[in-house]
């Protein structure tokens, strides 16, 4: 996927004026989320990703412990300002619900096995679901 395509659809999904504020979302949760996948599941992921991302990906913020769902949307929300915890929600799933969409099912199914319960919301894939599909956001 290109870098302008999934600017474009980071900033659909999350509703930003500008491409420049999917941007700065898309590079927090990528990193944040890059400290959490290890091995070939990362690496996997980063191939299907623009360059840019690929390299956020695969140079993370260090995480001492994997962070539940909601830690990692908090943690989002320090790093993006004048998030809040709901704004920070919403830009979690723009970016994630993207990249699950650039990794395909078979491939996000093995990234949401390396996090704790509750990120399959966050990439728009409630796993409680089956074949129906996800929903706006994983709402």
């Amino acid at each position: 996927m290109l870098r302008e395509a999934f600017l474009e659809q980071v900033q659909e999904r999350g509703e930003y004026p500008t491409r420049t504020e999917a941007d700065r979302a898309a590079r927090t949760v990528l990193a944040l989320l890059g400290a959490h996948l290890v091995g070939e599941v990362r690496a996997d992921l980063a191939a299907r990703l623009p360059e840019t991302f690929a390299l956020i990906l695969l140079n993370p913020l260090q995480a001492a412990e994997p962070l539940s769902s909601e830690r990692f949307v908090r943690a989002a929300a320090a790093w993006i300002e004048g998030a809040t915890d709901a704004t920070a929600a919403w830009d979690v799933s723009a970016v994630l619900s993207v990249a699950a969409d650039a990794a395909g099912e078979e491939l996000t199914r093995r990234v949401l096995l390396q996090l704790p319960p509750g990120y399959d919301l966050l990439f728009g894939r409630p796993q409680d679901v089956g074949t129906a599909g996800p929903g706006p956001h994983g709402r």
